[in-house]
């Protein structure tokens, strides 16, 4: 990998590396980001690693983040950021995490984390979500905008039709989209820890309904159940409510087995045309 290229791989731009007791160095990569600021997912990828090595070093065996929220105080900065770890507790099935990062001294984000052990084999017991329907992803629309989305240089969006023609300034009625993802940063594709980045991927839901590109997340949840099988994933991401200049937001990931591999809900800002 070039000296340019630096920070490309999911696993190289979200690693950590130990400063002492509970305390952890990132370098924030510029691949991750939009408008200049790391990407949501991706900053919980980080914060997920430090809270799999606490647990580690506090004794714990498990293998995986399955659930992790994070508030968004502030929008860190590309480059060197410190994350402070806090084991709440250390389990025989799970384990609890409270992480912050830190950049100048000051709090930008803080995540709990939930960390556990996912296995290839397991069975779904009951599933009350279906894989969304999507054309083919040679018909669907490809994004190669990468002037101030860093990350799409490093994943592959196949927006569905139906919910792609936002792209060209029309409207619609759904708060909707919907289509295909694959990880290209050149090193691996989705498992179980990249799905955190994978469920704040897509556009904002919003962007159908005719919203500005403004939609600072405050706070976001992610679940991964299963451990992903294929090269891409099918997406689908919509709005639940928009009221008083906040939205709530869903997304679900699926296989290609036909199952939720990942799921996630946040709380961002936005704003709408007529809307205050």
């Amino acid at each position: 990998m070039t000296t340019s290229e630096e920070g490309r791989a999911l696993r190289e731009a979200a690693a950590v590396e130990p400063l002492g007791p509970g305390r952890y160095f990132v370098n924030l990569s510029q691949y991750y980001t939009i408008a200049g600021h790391p990407n949501g997912g991706y900053l919980q990828c980080v914060m997920a690693n430090a809270a799999l090595a606490a647990a580690s070093e506090d004794g714990a065996s498990h293998l995986h983040t399955t659930a992790i929220t994070t508030n968004y105080a502030g929008a860190p900065d590309v480059g060197p950021a410190e994350l402070r770890t806090n084991v709440r507790r250390v389990g025989r099935g799970v384990s609890f995490v409270h992480v912050t990062l830190e950049q100048g001294g000051q709090v930008s984000i803080e995540s709990l984390v939930t960390v556990g052990t996912l296995h290839e084999d397991s069975l779904a017991r009951y599933m009350d979500s279906a894989a969304p329907e999507l054309a083919p992803i040679a018909e669907c629309h490809q994004s190669t905008d990468e002037e101030e989305i860093n990350m799409r240089k490093v994943m592959d969006l196949r927006l569905d039709p139906s919910s792609a023609a936002w792209w060209n300034g029309e409207r619609s009625e759904r708060g909707e989209v919907r289509g295909w993802l694959r990880l290209n940063d050149g090193n691996a594709q989705w498992n179980a820890w990249s799905l955190l980045f994978a469920s704040d991927a897509l556009p904002p839901a919003t962007f159908p309904l005719g919203s500005s590109g403004w939609v600072p997340t405050l706070q976001l949840t992610s679940y991964i159940r299963r451990i992903p099988t294929s090269e891409w994933l099918r997406a689908r991401q919509w709005c639940v409510v928009i009221a008083d200049g906040l939205v709530d937001e869903r997304c679900e990931l699926f296989d290609d087995r036909g199952e939720l591999v990942a799921s996630s809900t946040q709380l961002a800002m936005v704003r709408l045309p007529n809307v205050h």
